[in-house]
């Protein structure tokens, strides 16, 4: 798989599950099985990644310099909160209420393709945050990373 692709809407239960959208059920590889890393987004937002997806990651981060203090301190946030899911017998993940809080999840979310992981959002804080970004925002924002045929920032993790 070379990353998800779409954007769905589910609703949290009283106990904060939500149903996995088939539409991404259909896109993870057999490899990645049931279970998921649950992690802190870099906006307030859930990143959710299928164990196949999470495990390089881990392994790179685990090569990091120990003796740098960026290295430390990036660790420490980034693997802040990192929770291992599986799906239940009904297809549902659970969130832990540290991250619903992270998040400011309540009921209504929406989750979005980021390249070989999912972003869940409060739907309402995802909507805010196109509302507040014009075209020529974007326009701007993909000149600046697409130029130079992917010689630009490294956007990915």
């Amino acid at each position: 798989m070379t990353g998800f692709l779409g954007e769905y809407e589910a609703t949290l239960d009283a106990k904060g599950r939500f149903l996995l959208p088939a539409g991404f059920k259909r896109q993870i590889a057999e490899s990645a099985g049931n279970q998921f890393v649950l992690n802190r987004g870099f906006e307030k937002c859930l990143t959710l990644y299928p164990m196949n997806e999470w495990q390089p990651i881990q392994e790179k981060i685990g090569k990091l310099n120990d003796f740098d203090p960026k290295v430390r301190e990036f660790r420490r946030y980034f693997l802040n909160g990192a929770t291992i899911l599986e799906l239940d017998s009904a297809g549902r993940l659970n969130i832990p209420k540290n991250l619903m809080a992270h998040a400011g999840l309540d009921k209504d979310i929406v989750l979005t393709a980021a390249n070989n992981k999912i972003e869940i959002w409060d739907k309402q804080k995802y909507q805010e945050f196109f509302d507040n970004f014009s075209p020529d925002a974007f326009s701007s924002l993909a000149q600046q990373v697409m130029a130079g045929g992917g010689e630009g920032p490294n956007l990915g993790l």
